[in-house]
């Protein structure tokens, strides 16, 4: 019966691609420590140079890592949603965050203290296996999105990051501003008006007030760039 009832609390879990992967075990020991948390938009999570307090697992939403120079507004060059976690680094031995990290999607994570994590690291091969795979894949995308960054129109860049967003939001409609997509992008605000504006007259999106929503996905995905049916996966 304990088991039953287990099995039935790690369920939600499960949404998270990299836990779904582990062996029930690991999963067990992920429920027995972590605790259910929400994820609030703007809500920053860890700094550049701090030393890793928690590691998160997202079930829904999802969060943006950032660069920043001075003089100009921190720009993303990744995200984490369901297929990983942040704070997979620390499995290479380091506790310094290696980019400021922040909710740009409402949702749900399991949560774990980083002295938690480590003993994980220590006692689960599969779970060390798994972070190794997706810290892989997630150096990939960072190095893709530097060349989109600098190779890519903004029409196309901007096709890729809602399509990114919206695999991971798992809803058709979201809260985004020109000003904070432009941010996100790394371009001037002008920019994304104009490329939203073309995507919108071709239906491809709707926008109104800041509510942006998927119309046509797959006209998307073709004025999406080359990085998103290219971008590497857990699969």
């Amino acid at each position: 019966m304990w088991v039953q009832e287990v099995n039935d609390l790690a369920r939600p879990l499960r949404a998270n691609q990299l836990i779904a992967g582990l062996p029930r075990k690991d999963q067990d020991v992920l429920l027995a420590r972590g605790s259910m948390v929400d994820l609030a938009f703007g809500q920053v999570l860890c700094k550049r140079h701090e030393r890793y307090a928690h590691t998160y697992f997202p079930l829904t939403g999802f969060i943006s890592l950032t660069a920043a120079v001075r003089g100009h507004a921190p720009m993303e060059v990744g995200m984490i949603g369901n297929e990983g976690m942040l704070g997979a680094s620390m499995v290479l031995g380091g506790s310094e965050v290696p980019q400021d990290a922040l909710v740009q999607g409402d949702g749900v994570a399991l949560v774990l203290t980083a002295a938690d994590t480590r003993a994980m690291i220590g006692t689960a091969p599969a779970f060390v296996r798994a972070l190794n795979r997706y810290l892989f894949v997630l150096t990939l995308q960072l190095a893709q999105s530097v060349a989109c960054t600098r190779f890519h129109m903004v029409e196309a860049r901007l096709a890729r990051w809602l399509l990114m967003t919206h695999d991971r939001m798992q809803k058709d409609q979201f809260h985004l501003t020109h000003q904070f997509l432009a941010d996100m992008l790394g371009v001037q605000r002008s920019a994304v008006t104009i490329a939203s504006g073309v995507l919108k007259d071709a239906g491809v999106i709707g926008y109104s007030r800041g509510e942006i929503r998927i119309l046509n996905r797959k006209q998307l995905e073709h004025v999406a760039c080359e990085c998103y049916t290219g971008a590497p996966g857990l699969t």
